[in-house]
């Protein structure tokens, strides 16, 4: 199993990166997952409670329950910013 350290504290389960810098601020995770914020200051999104990994990249865990929510996020994006990996650290979305 693949672990990620934010920082923090390890990271085992679901886990999604956000690239806001690719973000074009059409806002459409922030109807999915309401862990996806509206920043109308940058015309982006923020994704809360993650850690900024790299410059822009933005990780946090999924909490348990939340997983599809998640994933349509993800799924909703025109650009492809925001990214999921399983419990095994594989990319699964998108």
């Amino acid at each position: 199993m693949h672990h990620l350290f934010d920082g923090r504290r390890r990271i085992n389960g679901m886990r999604i990166e956000f690239d806001r810098d690719t973000c074009i601020g059409m806002f459409q995770c922030t109807a999915e997952w309401d862990a996806f914020e509206r920043d109308e200051d940058d015309g982006k999104a923020d994704l809360a409670d993650s850690e900024e990994t790299e410059e822009d990249i933005f990780v946090r865990e999924v909490p348990d329950g939340e997983e599809l929510d998640a994933k349509f996020a993800a799924r909703s994006c025109p650009v492809d910013a925001i990214v999921v990996y399983d419990d095994d650290g594989e990319q699964i979305i998108p």
